[in-house]
């Protein structure tokens, strides 16, 4: 069997050698999901390039029917499908994106997608599952025991199991983005890449070091889930906690793209989750485009690390844009307090008739917004007679609030900012 004809029920895809991705497999997958994904388009920011010092490229990989690159891999895995295959079905453990890629262009295709997800999926990824298609066994309480299960259904159904990333055929067919990116600017210095699992930027990594061997792939992960970054740089490190980019959330890394990454990515970075905040903020207002946490990496780390790319002519991937719209009203909040333009102050009153009347001509003078008022009588350490006011409040920028500070201090008003963590 070639490589390029290499099928989907190669017995065990994650063992496959680097060499079983090249620039011929991903110029095969291009053609064959031809027409059938987004060639999202790929434009120069100039704003980003001048707020980061290098010229920022993006590419709106956001932009996909499904709002994710993972419809190419999954395409082109499904596409080398045997008829019998086909019949059959296939099965994939994914609470993401791979489970709606999959599961569109199984349904387009006629072919049967079963996607197995942990019981504590959200409600929204399992509901955006199904409404493309694909059938959701929701099994066990992480997702370690939802992919065992779905190996499990695999043997007994006698279905095909498409993996989300540690597989040839999935990283060629992410490849094809990287393709799209040099096509329309061949002279990019550098991409930098999301890590999750590592299918895309092994896909990407082997297309431009083809084309350019002497561009510059960088890859990110966020520092809470640094899996790739430790395997490949022989360290220890936790994984886990609370990131905004879940999509790149993997606490154990691909063994066949780990292979592909430690032979054809540069660099890989880590990045906190102030920066991957502050760049989904700032793709909203400035590109007007959603991106999830997992999309907003690569610019995280392009402003985490002004001086390593300036001046650079950098190629960005914004992955994917699915975010629930109340985490990202909170970012974009948090963003805003960040900036100083939203503001929690705490004075201590007290407790008598006019005290906040006072307070609030002086917000009224220095032209604050009150957004929200707190009141605290009881659990406080102050005297009974005394009580803790929060103000949330709205100003024109920091400088605004710190003028509002010093006039109520000099008031004798005992007044601090609440800090955002």
């Amino acid at each position: 069997m070639t490589i390029e004809n290499a099928s989907v029920a190669l017995t065990n895809p994650t063992e496959a050698g680097a060499d079983a991705l090249t620039i011929e497999t991903i110029r095969a997958a291009a053609a064959r999901i031809e027409g059938a994904v987004v060639k999202t388009p790929m434009m120069h920011s100039i704003t980003l390039s001048e707020i980061t010092g290098a010229e920022v490229w993006l590419k709106f990989e956001n932009l996909q029917f499904t709002a994710a690159y993972k419809e190419r891999g999954a395409l082109n895995a499904l596409l080398h499908l045997s008829e019998e295959q086909k019949k059959r079905g296939v099965i994939a453990a994914s609470a993401g994106n791979h489970s709606q890629g999959l599961s569109y262009h199984g349904t387009r295709l006629g072919v049967p997608v079963t996607i197995v997800m942990p019981k504590t999926t959200p409600t929204v990824k399992v509901m955006q599952t199904e409404s493309v298609g694909g059938n959701v066994v929701l099994e066990g309480e992480t997702f370690d025991e939802a992919a065992a299960h779905a190996r499990t259904l695999e043997k007994e159904l006698g279905l095909t199991f498409i993996h989300p990333f540690d597989d040839p055929l999935i990283a060629a067919g992410q490849g094809t983005v990287a393709l799209e990116m040099l096509d329309v600017k061949p002279d990019l210095d550098c991409l930098v890449t999301p890590i999750g699992g590592g299918g895309l930027i092994s896909g990407m990594a082997t297309a431009a070091k083809s084309l350019n061997p002497d561009i510059e792939i960088v890859g990110v992960q966020a520092a809470l889930f640094p899996s790739m970054f430790a395997k490949i740089k022989g360290e220890e490190r936790d994984c886990g906690g609370d990131t905004l980019a879940e999509g790149i959330a993997v606490k154990k890394p691909g063994e066949f793209t780990s292979k592909v990454i430690a032979e054809r990515v540069d660099d890989i970075l880590l990045v906190d989750e102030p920066k991957l905040e502050k760049a989904v903020a700032l793709l909203l207002q400035i590109e007007k485009t959603v991106v999830e946490g997992a999309g907003a990496a690569g610019l995280a780390a392009v402003l985490s690390n002004p001086e390593r790319f300036a001046g650079k002519m950098i190629g960005l991937v914004l992955c994917g844009g699915n975010i629930d719209t109340r985490l990202l009203a909170n970012v974009l909040l948090r963003d805003l307090a960040r900036q100083g333009r939203l503001a929690r102050l705490r004075v201590t009153l007290q407790d008598r008739p006019g005290a906040l009347f006072k307070v609030m001509s002086l917000f009224d003078q220095h032209n604050v917004n009150i957004i929200e008022i707190y009141h605290q009588r009881i659990f406080t350490t102050l005297p009974a007679k005394g009580l803790i006011t929060d103000i949330e409040c709205e100003a024109r920028d920091a400088d605004q609030v710190e003028r509002l500070i010093k006039a109520l201090r000099e008031k004798n008003y005992a007044v601090e900012m609440v800090e955002l963590n």
